[in-house]
């Protein structure tokens, strides 16, 4: 068995504690002193493992990631058809635990910084690639290859969209709308009897 070193330990806290800020705060009023207040810890302490607020929330912006990729990797593993890919990769992106005001709010503010940030971007930009890479491998079973890249980007955009509505409009928009806004659009843009 393999042991966890308590420095992996503490950073996880820290990283975990400075979501949850982002999630009241946002960006803008995420401070290290608040970070280190979530997590039971000094503004030290959190300089200690992490060299300023930007690699901290870096750092968060990955653990955050992680968590829903898990999420989605759950799902997929679970999955026998192409068809039940593509469900997976879309109902793990909008898990009940995940698809809250909250976590859209924190979502939101990480991704106003990337723009700012190439660190940000960079883990934007591999975000954007599996999930990519992932809906072209179900994707490639219903439509012709030139098609598929439309229909991938029409799916990012509304995951994306649906994310984006619930973290400004934090009443209204459930889980459900969300997947059934989803499978609307796959109706219209798969084969018939693709399901």
């Amino acid at each position: 068995m393999r042991l966890t070193k308590i420095s992996d330990i503490r950073k996880r806290e820290l990283r975990r504690a400075a979501f949850e800020v982002l999630q009241r705060e946002g960006m803008a009023g995420a401070t290290l002193e608040k970070v280190a207040a979530q997590a039971g810890a000094s503004k030290g302490i959190v300089l200690h493992y992490f060299a300023n607020k930007q690699q901290l929330f870096e750092h968060a912006m990955r653990e955050a990631n992680a968590v829903l990729k898990d999420a989605v990797v759950r799902r997929l593993n679970r999955a026998n058809t192409p068809f039940e890919r593509l469900e997976a990769i879309i109902e793990g992106n909008f898990e009940d635990r995940f698809f809250q005001p909250s976590i859209c709010h924190a979502w939101l503010s990480l991704c106003a910084e990337v723009p700012r940030d190439p660190q940000l971007a960079r883990i934007q930009k591999v975000i954007h690639a599996r999930m990519r890479s992932n809906l072209l491998s179900a994707l490639i079973h219903f439509l012709p290859e030139e098609e598929c890249e439309t229909v991938v980007l029409g799916i990012t955009a509304l995951i994306d969209g649906l994310w984006l509505r619930l973290g400004l409009q934090s009443e209204g928009l459930t889980r459900e709308d969300a997947l059934r806004q989803m499978r609307d659009y796959l109706s219209h843009r798969l084969p018939s009897g693709a399901a």
